[in-house]
């Protein structure tokens, strides 16, 4: 068993090929759909969700999707299930295993993921439907006290939980720990925050017994927070983020995946290549992208639920995959992104 999840985790962050986090919730995809006049109905969702797992190439960049409560259970037009349509096309069918947020108790600022009653029970129903790995994402804020001691140990308990259950049922835990770039905090407080929650996730997973070398972290890059008046260059997020993976993450973990936060399409994709281009040689682990809107803002902006608009909406999400593999290599340049209808011009800020 074991020796199949390790199999799995390192199938999901080779060849510099990424992770398309396709798991928004009924309620998120339908805010969307309301903002651009698509119908708030299950079968736009899943018309929506199809082009997506249809478009062509899409292994040639990607090596997983990560697909929410919802989308596992959909089929194409023709009746395939998503996990199976996306295995015929090469790519690693995956399901989010949390369901949602919900406030810590006498901490109301702060929130910890749910879904660790009956987590057995999905993880089964879902590799059953042929979802071979399982995610799990937490959340933390910062600021004035924030993220609290109890947060992180109850976000880190929960995911450590979801991993040693995942890979009792099976399935390679995908873990998610998210430091919101809410507020005004500078780099360096982002990179001690970051180091504290990987530091208590690392303690609970060896307290479970979980298997480092069968699993991927998600992770946040080092930013500093929106609203901070100083701006680090992208040479300096790069760093802080390695310097921060490599105070906390040991060698045996599988493999580091970067989640794009709030950060636009060309940024998140020329931070990425800053990072492969001075460490990925100079690191234990392989370092790819997990991105969803950094992905799929372009794409969906074209297709605002146009039938005839879907081939310009796949060659977009196809793009924005190639772009982040090239960046996972060192190689990505934002020229290549004008003759795709990218302004280049202020797109970094």
């Amino acid at each position: 068993m074991r020796t199949a999840l390790s199999q799995t985790a390192r199938a999901l962050v080779a060849h510099e090929r990424g992770i398309l986090v396709l798991d928004e919730g009924m309620r998120t995809c339908n805010r969307r759909f309301r903002e651009v006049g698509v119908p708030e109905t299950a079968e736009a969702r899943r018309a929506y969700r199809e082009w997506i797992v249809a478009t062509p190439g899409l292994a040639n960049s990607l090596n997983a999707t990560i697909l929410g409560e919802e989308t596992v259970h959909q089929s194409t037009r023709d009746g395939i299930g998503f996990c199976a349509a996306l295995s015929r096309a090469g790519i690693i069918p995956g399901i989010a295993a949390d369901l949602g947020a919900a406030e810590l108790p006498l901490q109301a600022a702060e929130q910890v993921a749910t879904g660790l009653d009956g987590l057995h029970r999905r993880l089964f129903l879902h590799a059953h439907l042929g979802a071979r790995f399982a995610a799990w994402r937490s959340f933390f804020l910062i600021g004035d006290g924030l993220p609290s001691p109890g947060c992180v140990a109850m976000n880190a308990y929960a995911l450590a939980r979801f991993a040693a259950a995942s890979q009792a049922d099976g399935l390679v835990p995908v873990l998610g720990a998210e430091v919101l770039t809410d507020g005004d905090h500078p780099l360096d407080v982002c990179a001690v925050v970051t180091e504290q929650v990987l530091r208590a996730l690392l303690h609970q997973l060896g307290v479970q017994g979980v298997e480092l070398g069968a699993l991927v972290l998600t992770v946040t890059m080092v930013l500093p927070g929106e609203r901070c008046a100083r701006r680090e260059s992208t040479e300096q997020v790069a760093s802080a983020t390695v310097q921060c993976l490599r105070n906390t993450v040991p060698e045996a973990v599988t493999g580091i995946a970067f989640l794009s936060g709030n950060q636009g399409s060309l940024l998140a994709s020329t931070r990425l290549n800053a990072i492969a281009q001075r460490y990925r040689q100079r690191v234990p682990w392989p370092m790819t992208f997990a991105f969803s809107q950094a992905l799929l803002h372009h794409a969906f902006d074209l297709w605002r639920g146009r039938v005839e608009a879907v081939p310009a909406a796949q060659e977009a999400l196809a793009h924005r995959a190639r772009c982040n593999q090239l960046a996972c290599r060192g190689s990505y340049a934002i020229d290549e992104e004008r003759a795709h209808g990218w302004r280049a011009a202020g797109a970094l800020s």
